[in-house]
């Protein structure tokens, strides 16, 4: 008797979850009990998906994976143009966690998106269950599907789906690997360098994110992050550290 695939069964039994708690919502929206939950058509999911990430301040938690999207039929210029939409919502969101697969992580790179470069954070599975992204923690929005945004999707309310897609979230989040997590402690981070420069010449934050073309809380978040990886709170101690390295 064949074993079985314990990854896809899981995976299954989410979306089945999912599809569950998403009917429950429409029960009780349609009388009224609980916030409802608004279907949006694919031509209006770019609009709506820009204008609730750009109200977003605090959190924002997403199963993504881009790198099927394609064979599904999303076209080049709209994952260019959901990208842009991710720059900006990472640059403005201190809290960012993604679950992707490792063909997602790839895809990210290409599309100039991976988030723990942005100052978020991501976890790798082999599979992500289904896509999602929740904002704040006061709405999630879900695929028609399960699988593409593009096709339309389902902005949802109710606090009880709410926070049962965000207990999905932190399951997975603490199964994943962290793709961090093989670089060198003794290399300084690709995207590290340019940050470590811009101290070293004693520009200012605004005038180092504006060279390097980043958002100043993002230019931010990097030199911190650099400040970790030196062991110094000090950004005059990390240029000492960061020369003892040979990292400058």
């Amino acid at each position: 008797m064949p074993k079985p695939n314990v990854p896809e069964l899981r995976r299954t039994q989410v979306r089945e979850a999912v599809g569950q708690a998403l009917e429950e919502s429409a029960y009780y929206s349609a009388r009224g009990v609980r916030p409802p939950a608004q279907r949006v058509d694919a031509p209006k999911v770019g609009p709506i998906v820009a204008r609730l990430s750009d109200a977003a301040r605090n959190e924002l938690l997403t199963f993504d994976d881009p790198s099927g999207c394609l064979d599904q039929g999303v076209p080049e210029r709209m994952l260019l143009h959901a990208a842009g939409c991710v720059r900006r919502t990472v640059a403005q969101i201190p809290t960012v966690r993604q679950i992707t697969s490792p063909q997602g992580l790839a895809r990210d790179a290409g599309l100039g998106t991976i988030q723990w470069n942005d100052g978020g954070t991501a976890r790798v599975i082999p599979q992500i269950p289904l896509r999602l992204a929740v904002l704040d923690r006061t709405v999630a929005l879900v695929p028609l599907d399960m699988n593409v945004f593009y096709n339309g999707m389902l902005v949802v309310r109710d606090p009880v789906v709410v926070n049962a897609l965000v207990n999905v979230h932190e399951h997975w989040w603490a199964t994943g690997a962290d793709p961090t997590a093989d670089h060198d402690p003794h290399e300084l981070p690709t995207h590290l360098a340019p940050v470590l420069a811009a101290l070293s010449e004693g520009l200012t934050d605004q005038a180092a994110a504006a060279r390097l073309n980043l958002s100043p809380r993002t230019y931010t978040r990097r030199v911190g992050e650099l400040l970790a990886l030196l062991g110094t709170t000090s950004r005059f101690q990390a240029g000492k550290l960061a020369a003892q390295r040979g990292w400058s």
